[in-house]
C-alpha cells in the first residue's frame, strides 16, 4: 500500500464520470489514489451497515468487523445500547478484539493491559497511579476507544464516523418505503441466521456494489449455466415492461413483480409455498405491489457497498482491501416468526446458490475479478465504459417512490450510484468525526 498518492481534484473527478452520455473511467476501478480517496470521503463519512440487531441481542454480545478499512467492534452494552467504536487501543493502537464474535463484560488489550468497557470507556490500566503521578492531565476520560454515532432501522444497525453528516432517515429517504418489503413484512421483524462466511475476491468493492444495484442484464447469459444445472432449465426472458428500477441518493433496487422469482431459484418448493400462503397478510401490511416484490426476482445495493436479494434472502457487505480487493461477509436474512425447518431450507438454498461454493456467485466472481485486473491495463485503460442503456426511461408512477426508471436492462440504477459517488468525492470540506 502507498501513503504518498496525489490526490485527484474535482475537475479529475469529474472527468471520469460522464452521465450525460453514460460513460465511466475504467481508472475508478484500479487507480490507488482514487482508492485512498474513496475512503476519506465516502467510508469515513457514509453511514455504513455494521449488524442486524439480533447479531447482538444480549448485553455483552459484541462483533468485530470494518468501516472502509478501520477495524470496528459493535457491541451492546448493560443498558440495552448498541455502541460501535475503533477496535484499536488509544495507547499504542494494538488490536483490541481479536474474537470476531462473543460476549464480554469489557475488552482488554493484549499488549499492556488496558481495558475498555462495552461502551468503548477505559475503565481500567495497570499502575494507573504511576500515570496520575507522571502525566499532568491525565484523565481516563480522555482515552477512550474512538466512538461512531450509530442509528438503527427495523434491525439493521448503522453506523458513522462523521459527526456532520445527516441523520439516517435522510441518508436512506425513500428507500425505507422499499426496505420494508424485507424488514417489515411481519409484525415480528427479521433477523439474521446463526453464522457468516466471510471470503476474499480480486476485485474491485465497485463492482459487485454496482451489480446489485441494477445488473440485471447480466443474469441470462452469465447464470444460465448455473441455473440449467441447478434447476434444468435456463435463465427465462424478463418482463421488461413489468419491472423497473428505482433509486434514492445512490441507493439502487431492481425488481420485478412476479413475487417468487428468486425464492424460487433456492430450489426449495416449501419456501414458494409459505411465500405465496403469506401474500394476502403482507398485502395488508405493505399494499398489493410490495406484496409482489418479496421474493421477486430483484436485487439491490444501499449506497455505498451493502448488498441483498429478496427472496433468496443473502445479504452481503463488500469491504474494501485495496482498490483490487475485497472482504465479503454473508448472512441469510429471513423472517423471525418463520417455522425453524424453514430457517434451514433458506440457508441450504443460500449455501447452494450465492456462497463461495455456490453455483450462481462463482459465476458472478469471476467476471468481477476479470474486470479489475483487465481495466488495469496500459492501452486498455485509456478507453471508456459503457453505462448508458436506458437513458431515456425515466418515468412518473402512482406508486413507487424516489427516481423510476421502466424496465430492469437498464444501467440507470449504476449511473445513480455513480452519480453519488462523484458527489461525495467531490465533496472537500474538511475531516469531522468525533473525538
Amino acid at each position: 500500500m502507498t501513503t504518498d498518492v496525489i490526490q485527484p481534484g474535482p475537475d479529475e473527478l469529474r472527468a471520469l464520470v460522464d452521465l450525460e452520455r453514460g460513460a465511466i473511467d475504467r481508472r475508478v476501478y484500479w487507480d490507488e489514489a482514487v482508492y485512498r480517496l474513496e475512503l476519506e470521503r465516502i467510508f469515513a463519512r457514509c453511514w455504513l451497515f455494521v449488524a442486524h440487531e439480533s447479531q447482538v441481542a444480549e448485553p455483552g454480545d459484541f462483533l468485530t468487523t470494518y468501516m472502509g478499512e478501520d477495524g470496528v467492534i459493535v457491541a451492546r452494552d448493560g443498558n440495552g445500547a448498541i455502541n460501535v467504536f475503533l477496535n484499536s487501543c488509544t495507547h499504542r493502537g494494538n488490536r483490541i478484539s481479536l474474537a470476531e464474535v462473543g460476549n464480554r463484560r469489557r475488552f482488554t488489550c493484549n499488549y499492556h493491559g488496558w481495558t475498555f468497557g462495552l461502551d468503548g470507556a477505559l475503565v481500567a490500566l495497570p499502575q494507573e497511579d504511576v500515570y496520575r503521578q507522571t502525566c499532568p492531565g491525565f484523565d481516563p476520560g480522555d482515552l477512550g476507544l474512538h466512538r461512531a454515532r450509530v442509528v438503527s432501522y427495523k434491525g439493521l444497525v448503522f453506523a458513522t464516523f462523521d459527526e456532520e453528516a445527516p441523520g439516517l432517515e435522510d441518508y436512506l429517504g425513500d428507500y425505507r418505503w422499499y426496505l420494508d418489503v424485507l424488514l417489515d413484512n411481519d409484525e415480528d421483524g427479521t433477523e439474521f441466521l446463526e453464522g457468516s462466511i466471510k471470503s476474499r475476491m480480486a476485485c474491485n468493492w465497485k463492482f459487485p456494489a454496482e451489480n446489485f444495484a441494477g445488473d440485471s442484464y447480466h443474469a441470462a447469459w452469465t447464470h444460465n449455466s448455473g441455473a440449467m444445472a441447478m434447476l434444468g432449465m435456463g435463465v427465462g426472458k424478463s418482463n421488461q415492461e413489468n419491472s423497473y428500477q428505482i433509486n434514492v441518493n445512490g441507493h439502487g433496487w431492481q425488481f420485478g413483480l412476479d413475487m417468487v422469482g428468486n425464492a424460487m431459484v433456492l430450489g426449495e418448493q416449501d419456501i414458494v409455498d409459505y411465500l405465496r400462503e403469506r401474500e394476502e397478510k403482507v398485502a395488508a401490511r405493505l399494499g398489493k405491489l410490495r406484496s409482489r416484490m418479496v421474493g421477486s426476482i430483484s436485487s439491490a445495493n444501499l449506497f455505498p457497498h451493502m448488498s441483498f436479494l429478496p427472496g433468496q434472502s443473502t445479504f452481503r457487505t463488500w469491504h474494501p482491501k485495496g482498490p483490487k480487493g475485497i472482504e465479503l461477509h454473508t448472512w441469510v436474512l429471513v423472517n423471525k416468526s418463520a417455522p425453524e425447518s424453514l430457517k434451514s431450507l433458506y440457508m441450504k438454498g443460500v449455501m447452494r446458490t450465492f456462497s463461495p461454493s455456490g453455483t450462481l456467485e462463482m459465476d458472478d466472481g469471476d467476471n468481477w475479478e476479470n474486470s479489475t485486473q483487465t481495466n488495469d491495463g496500459v492501452v486498455t485503460r485509456r478507453q471508456k465504459l459503457h453505462y448508458a442503456l436506458g437513458l431515456d426511461s425515466g418515468i412518473q408512477h402512482p406508486e413507487l417512490k424516489g427516481a423510476v426508471h421502466l424496465r430492469k436492462y437498464n444501467d440507470s440504477n449504476q449511473r445513480a450510484f455513480y452519480r453519488q459517488w462523484l458527489k461525495l468525492m467531490c465533496d472537500e470540506r474538511a475531516h469531522a468525526s468525533r473525538s
